[in-house]
């Protein structure tokens, strides 16, 4: 008889604590919800800050491919909270733990479909960082995982959890502006080179390997790792599905938007810089509806204000709204309305004093609770499709072309290159299954 691998065992513990989890009684009024938090880089360090200033929340487990994370993690929990987390290198390891409840993910995004995949086949509730996807075919697996097996699924594009934003909305549902024929999202975030760096061997304490998981094996370079991985295809998304897709879904969610656009058109590039950066730091798409269209810009060189959205910093990042009687603007700090041909500011509405990642958590763990995902502010439907008009425009972007889109299902019409752009080549055993 052949001899199990570790590879074997620990996809076994998975499915065992799938198991074991489906059958644990339903948490008590006074019962502090499990966490582990995959993932410890930056994103990661605010993950734990707000599950440590959440009384529901008990941070159980941290994972991280880094050893020098896990342990600045660990110490991190222990002073916030006293107490002593267990750490992994491997997801899988924590999965098979039938006392964690919920996974937190903040991985680079190439992993964040797989790793709630594996966290809801274990019998977990997830909360998953932007974009939920690193490609179409993964986020309507996940979708369909979630529901499968029940579970909760909270994107963090906590834009729909702050209370300024929530209520531009309902205004904008309401005809605030009239019929709301565009909506323009701005990601002018300022972005300096990466420059150029070689390969190099793998520093010591980096699972190199678990780290690219579902990427093409390449030898470890410094610009591959940390935030950089961003502006390379293998494992990001540019910042159009950076800081940009919490402003492509203000944008749907101001126009209502919840299905896809007849057709797709990006172009830009790279420019002004000569690095290793693969992608654009200068990005327009246009998604058309026929009567109504939503248009998307990244910028990442130096710009300024624009159309009522003030720059903040460096940046100029957040939503225009143009209506038959007005124009609305929405950022992270504030929304106007400016109504007639006079342009006369109608209305201000500052940002209250809030922590957007822990009130959009604490709607996380309700939900977990409730076990409703409707009670959810960001359900994994609601995010997969903001992603999805990331990847729609990158795709259009790669493809150098206008792209005819299926409005129900968002396959692209008589285009199997673009189609094939839909997904990738998994490495294996890190391979997002059809069947889930």
């Amino acid at each position: 008889m052949q001899e199990p691998t570790r590879r074997t065992v620990l996809h076994g513990a998975v499915a065992a604590a799938a198991i074991a989890t489906s059958q644990r009684p339903i948490l008590g009024a006074n019962d502090r919800i499990n966490i582990a938090i995959v993932g410890l880089g930056g994103r990661g360090g605010n993950h734990l800050t707000a599950y440590c200033g959440l009384p529901d929340a008990h941070v159980a487990a941290i994972v991280d491919v880094n050893q020098a994370a896990q342990e600045r993690a660990v110490a991190n929990v222990v002073k916030l909270k006293g107490h002593e987390p267990k750490a992994y290198s491997d997801m899988r390891e924590a999965f098979a733990d039938k006392s964690i409840d919920a996974v937190s993910i903040a991985t680079p995004n190439h992993w964040h479909v797989l790793a709630a995949l594996w966290a809801v086949q274990a019998g977990k509730d997830v909360y998953v960082e932007k974009p939920v996807s690193h490609n179409m075919f993964e986020g309507r697996q996940l979708t369909a995982a979630a529901r499968k097996y029940n579970k909760i699924v909270q994107v963090g594009q906590q834009s729909r959890s702050i209370p300024h934003k929530m209520q531009a909305m309902k205004l904008l549902r309401e005809g605030v502006i009239g019929k709301v024929y565009m909506a323009k999202g701005l990601c002018y975030k300022r972005r300096k080179s990466i420059g150029r760096k070689p390969d190099e061997p793998t520093p010591a304490g980096i699972n190199w390997d678990l780290f690219l998981g579902p990427a093409p094996l390449r030898p470890f370079n410094e610009l591959r790792f940390k935030y950089n991985w961003h502006w390379f295809w293998d494992t990001g998304n540019g910042d159009i599905g950076n800081q940009g897709v919490h402003e492509m879904d203000v944008a749907l969610w101001g126009m209502g938007i919840k299905s896809f656009p007849k057709n797709v058109f990006s172009t830009g590039g790279k420019f002004v810089y000569d690095d290793d950066q693969e992608t654009p730091n200068t990005q327009i798409a246009t998604f058309d509806f026929g009567d109504r269209q939503v248009q998307f810009e990244v910028r990442g060189l130096i710009t300024y204000e624009e159309g009522g959205l003030k720059l903040r910093g460096n940046n100029v990042v957040g939503d225009l709204f143009y209506g038959e009687d007005g124009v609305m603007a929405v950022d992270g700090s504030s929304f106007q309305v400016w109504k007639g041909e006079d342009r006369k500011l109608e209305m201000e509405v500052k940002s209250e004093r809030f922590n957007d990642t822990g009130g959009h958590m604490d709607n996380f763990l309700k939900a977990v609770r409730s076990r409703k995902y409707e009670d959810l502010n960001c359900d994994v439907e609601v995010g997969a499709l903001s992603a999805a008009y990331c990847h729609l425009a990158n795709i259009s972007y790669r493809l150098g072309r206008r792209l005819s889109v299926d409005t129900s299902t968002g396959r692209f019409i008589n285009d199997n290159e673009a189609n094939e752009m839909q997904t990738r080549n998994y490495r294996a055993p890190y391979v997002v299954a059809e069947q889930v």
